[in-house]
């Protein structure tokens, strides 16, 4: 499943961050990105928070009060989506030019992108699938681990983690999360409705204790061998730290973003 050309990546490895500074690199990086840059792979981790993808209205989905009550972070993303936990998981980010899937739609390019995660459960020894390919029902949910979509993973008829894209005129950005634990009692009340929580897939939850740096090699691992490709690490660059401060302080800290997903920072 080679990478169509794409043979070296960068690779970024930022650790455990605040929700916030997390979707501001993501963004700072998206960005700045220019033909003809290696593309990018990204591991991060997260303190615990909720994510909200860019169109979704929250209130409809989880209760603002106990979110502020708890001193919840919220943080919205801007790729589509649902609302995500956090707190357990390593999250990564692929950033390559938009021309290197140009033979595929949306979906064909989750399925093809996807592929390391399979190869990473594989390696755990867990039988991760697509729901196109399962015998489960497609369900639509504005909460992210309560939908079944036709690329969300299912380990045992579980859904695992989620994946989200969002597309610019010269990039292909795919941002999700591997779901180490999950926090269950802190997390379950906030949801208005089903919140998907109780039957969720974790690496816990099948049996695999593992902490962020041994699942950061093996994710490394999982996705050279799926594209047979190099990575290069590099931390980040000095323009790419600056940009994404400053959508820290002016965007992803604000609240009409956040929660109202309005913002007049360029």
């Amino acid at each position: 499943m080679n990478m169509i050309k794409l043979n070296t990546w960068r690779f970024i490895d930022t650790k455990i961050g605040s929700a916030y500074w997390n979707m501001a690199v993501d963004e700072a990086l998206l960005e700045g990105f220019r033909e003809g840059d290696l593309p990018i792979l990204r591991l991060y981790g997260w303190e615990n928070a909720l994510s909200v993808g860019k169109f979704l209205n929250i209130s409809k989905s989880v209760n603002m009060k106990k979110i502020e009550h708890q001193k919840i972070p919220v943080v919205r993303r801007m790729s589509g989506g649902g609302v995500l936990v956090h707190g357990g998981d390593l999250s990564y980010t692929l950033i390559l030019p938009r021309e290197s899937l140009k033979d595929r739609g949306v979906k064909e390019s989750y399925h093809h992108l996807c592929g390391f995660l399979l190869r990473l459960y594989e390696m755990l020894r867990y039988p991760a699938d697509f729901v196109r390919d399962s015998q489960c029902n497609e369900v639509k949910s504005d909460i992210c681990l309560a939908g079944n979509e036709t690329y969300d993973i299912l380990i045992n008829g579980d859904k695992m983690g989620g994946n989200a894209q969002r597309h610019t005129h010269h990039a292909l950005f795919q941002h999700g999360s591997i779901p180490m634990r999950l926090d269950e009692a802190l997390f379950n009340p906030l949801f208005i409705g089903e919140s998907g929580l109780e039957r969720a897939a974790t690496l816990e939850r099948l049996g695999t204790f593992i902490e962020y740096e041994s699942l950061s090699l093996l994710v490394r691992e999982a996705f050279c061998e799926t594209f047979e490709v190099n990575l290069v690490s590099e931390p980040l660059r000095i323009s790419e730290e600056e940009r994404a401060k400053e959508l820290l302080i002016h965007k992803y800290t604000q609240q009409r973003w956040n929660y109202d997903g309005k913002t007049i920072y360029p």
